[in-house]
């Protein structure tokens, strides 16, 4: 029986990475799962999202410099086994958070949440075991903060979110030990989560009132409404601060193949293949069929940047853009094609409205920085 109480958790991670709609999925996605240099860690409260229609796009940033030379030691199946010090018993010590403590035996489960079948570095264990007790240290700072800012969760309240969870897992033909034996978690521990995530959604309606959260939906209609364009564009890219005469001749060429894409002298193809400053500019189809700037689809916010999304989003089928700047340069867009999407409204989705608008307003890492500023936290974990 999963019992109501209160205590250390996994919270929701609404950071400035980037979110799009699941074009596979009917109303029931997830909000986003935070991410670590080689580690993942997904927190077991975001099944009860179910009313989020949200995946996270992360990608895991490039290696520019090789790793030390530090020697490797043999590879192994479990997580922890190979990055936690043996001499480190599950009760040590990991790290205190304003007097709270955030034991090793905590640690363990998050790096044992994914095997790493390669041999790591030193180095590389060291990261592994920093990302791992980061993650917990954010969600003691955050519980802190919502226990001392949020209402507890009525009796109610929390009886009727299992029963939300129960019916999901039904939909998904799993029992609640499964979900739990997946999630390395205890059924106290997901009582805990639950707690979580019904005081984060308490926190987002004083912070995102109705009257203020359905402007913000007028204003992004298109998101929620689950429209998705396909676009492809010509990139010249300029300067931070590019100079009169860069930016003018920049415009000028952009003119030149506007018109000769509309008269008929040239393709945009072409011009994209040849001139574009894009990557896209050797971007190929499914069936390897060269589609030069195409760029694929998206949604109307967190994918491109805002005034390209903005242009693509008002023109039609196999329109052609203005020259349109952003920080990346002037474009010209040609969109290839746009779907209806699923008409909304603001009472069904309000929800989700908040959700986004917090990520939108980085309101999770706000509230950490603080959190951060104004706390006491000591790493013991070498």
């Amino acid at each position: 029986m999963l019992r109501w109480n209160t205590g250390k958790t996994a919270l929701p991670n609404l950071p400035g990475s980037r979110y799009h709609f699941h074009p596979d999925k009917d109303n029931a996605t997830m909000p986003s799962t935070r991410r670590l240099i080689m580690l993942a860690r997904t927190a077991n409260w975001q099944i009860l999202a179910i009313s989020a229609v949200l995946l996270a796009v992360t990608q895991a940033p490039a290696q520019t410099t090789p790793p030390p030379k530090t020697p490797a030691t043999p590879a192994s199946s479990s997580g922890s086994a190979q990055i936690i010090p043996v001499s480190l018993s599950n009760d040590h010590v990991a790290a205190t958070v304003n007097g709270e403590k955030i034991l090793v035996g905590e640690v363990k489960k998050i790096l044992d949440q994914r095997p790493y079948p390669v041999a790591l570095t030193e180095e590389q264990k060291k990261q592994l075991r920093q990302s791992a007790v980061d993650v917990l240290v954010e969600d003691v700072l955050m519980r802190q903060y919502l226990t001392k800012h949020v209402p507890q969760v009525g009796q109610a309240e929390f009886s009727k979110e299992v029963e939300t969870l129960q019916a999901e897992l039904k939909k998904q033909m799993k029992t609640l030990p499964e979900f739990l034996k997946e999630g390395g978690q205890t059924q106290e521990q997901l009582s805990k989560d639950i707690v979580a995530r019904l005081q984060w959604k308490a926190m987002l309606v004083r912070f995102y009132p109705d009257d203020k959260a359905k402007g913000y939906y007028e204003s992004n209609k298109m998101f929620f409404d689950k429209v998705f364009v396909r676009a492809s564009h010509i990139l010249i890219k300029l300067p931070a601060n590019p100079s009169k005469d860069q930016r003018d001749k920049a415009v000028q060429q952009m003119l030149v193949w506007r018109q000769e894409i509309l008269t008929g002298k040239a393709t945009f193809e072409a011009i994209a293949k040849q001139h574009s400053a894009c990557p896209s500019k050797d971007a190929t189809d499914k069936d390897k069929k060269p589609t030069p700037g195409d760029i694929g689809q998206f949604p109307y916010k967190f994918v491109v940047v805002p005034e390209f999304a903005k242009t693509a989003f008002s023109m039609k089928k196999n329109e052609l853009s203005d020259v349109v700047q952003t920080v990346f340069g002037l474009h010209l867009i040609l969109v290839t094609d746009r779907t209806a999407g699923e008409p909304s409204t603001f009472d069904a989705v309000k929800e989700t409205v908040r959700e986004v608008w917090a990520q939108d307003d980085d309101l999770y890492q706000r509230v950490l920085g603080e959190q951060r500023k104004n706390g006491s936290i000591k790493v013991e974990l070498p």
